[in-house]
């Protein structure tokens, strides 16, 4: 089941802006719909609302990124019977599932202690440490197919990000046309915080595939990071006039206009940002 961000907003209480901060932070990286509007995945909800906690615990940020990116790697595709908890012990991320407690850092599993102290009666209880399958190298009759080196890709992005790129880079070289390839591969090195290739990778894209919505929204949020808040606005009213009901995109040229005091366009997008959001 996907989530979008109204359903983040009323399940998780935060408010957009902060799920925002969460996103461009690196927590989490959700997908695109249709329309480019984010979509949230089970784990995804887990992981915002734990970086939040950890966030106004004060736990430093490096740590939460550590914590969030392996309790990631560790979390169940849909939520359990048993239910999950997690809490922050001193600046560590444990999660309770079940019978179960584990360290989110590691995925080490934590000693359990069971009987009553009172009447001699306690016994040890460990279970052992978590395990992570990776994804195996792809098996094509071709081993130059541009899709099986994607869809390998895309497999490969939440646990070994270097292999990705990789791997995006080997789609576009079996297929130079493959936007969605050229798309992924500017977004992992743009969260990687390699932002001058980024922006190469979706220059080149929009050069060899031409306009798209989603690759010059994506090229929009690069150029806010880079501080060009003016070349943002360009590319993101380019992505509005190929599909004005791009709602994210209103939104984001909502604040620009506003940082730039010129209200009555952030007026009119953020209208209209509400509207396609309803």
């Amino acid at each position: 089941m996907r989530y979008g961000v109204r359903d983040v907003e009323k399940l998780l209480r935060l408010p957009r802006s902060t799920i925002r901060a969460l996103i461009t932070a690196g927590f989490v990286t959700p997908t695109r719909g249709p329309r480019g509007a984010w979509q949230f995945s089970f784990q995804d909800l887990i992981v915002l609302r734990t970086a939040q906690a950890l966030a106004e615990a004060k736990v430093p940020h490096r740590r939460i990124t550590r914590s969030v990116r392996e309790l990631r790697r560790h979390l169940p595709e849909t939520m359990p019977l048993s239910g999950i908890a997690i809490s922050a012990v001193a600046d560590k991320v444990v999660v309770r599932e079940g019978a179960r407690r584990w360290q989110a850092e590691s995925g080490q599993y934590l000693l359990e202690f069971e009987g009553d102290p009172a009447d001699g009666s306690l016994s040890v209880v460990e279970h052992p440490a978590a395990t992570t399958i990776k994804p195996a190298i792809p098996i094509a009759a071709n081993p130059h197919d541009a899709q099986t080196w994607f869809d390998h890709a895309v497999r490969l992005e939440k646990d070994d990000v270097e292999a990705a790129v990789g791997a995006y880079e080997r789609a576009i070289a079996a297929d130079a046309d493959l936007l969605d390839a050229r798309i992924n591969l500017g977004r992992l090195l743009h969260e990687a915080g390699r932002l001058v290739q980024a922006q190469r990778t979706y220059l080149d894209a929009l050069d060899r595939c031409g306009g798209d919505s989603v690759l010059l929204y994506n090229l929009g949020v690069l150029l806010e990071d880079m501080k060009r808040p003016r070349e943002a606005l360009k590319a993101y009213e380019a992505a509005l006039a190929l599909d004005p009901r791009f709602a994210d995109g209103h939104y984001n040229v909502a604040l620009l206009y506003e940082a730039l005091g010129r209200r009555n366009e952030a007026i009119r997008h953020m209208a209209r940002y509400r509207t396609l959001s309803a």
